[in-house]
């Protein structure tokens, strides 16, 4: 499985990228918003997580112009906002799913 992980956090992108390469995938990271949607259109990703609190665009942005462009990619949000408001929109711009970031991870 090939993921692309846009996390702006780099400790916590680091730590998401090494668990999922452990169970042998292969993650890609970007810690901007502005980029992905030109990846998502030009490399073969099988999931894309996405951060709302990017650098550059933000990730309910991002899922816009991902979708906008006709990508189909299944999209993770992985995010800290908790609101009801954020999930909703979230979901309803086209995310498939919408989770809420722990506070800590395990290292």
């Amino acid at each position: 499985m090939h993921i692309l992980l846009a996390e702006d956090d780099p400790a916590l992108a680091e730590s998401t990228a090494r668990a999922l390469r452990s169970q042998g995938w292969v993650v890609d990271h970007t810690p901007r918003g502005e980029p992905v949607p030109t990846s998502v259109k030009t490399d073969p990703y099988d999931l894309l997580i996405l951060d709302i609190g990017l650098i550059g665009i933000d990730g309910f942005e991002t899922l816009r112009r991902v979708r906008e462009q006709g990508s189909t990619l299944p999209v993770l949000m992985l995010t800290a906002r908790d609101a009801i408001e954020d999930r909703v929109h979230g979901l309803e711009m086209g995310a498939d799913d919408y989770l809420v970031k722990r506070s800590r991870w395990p290292s």
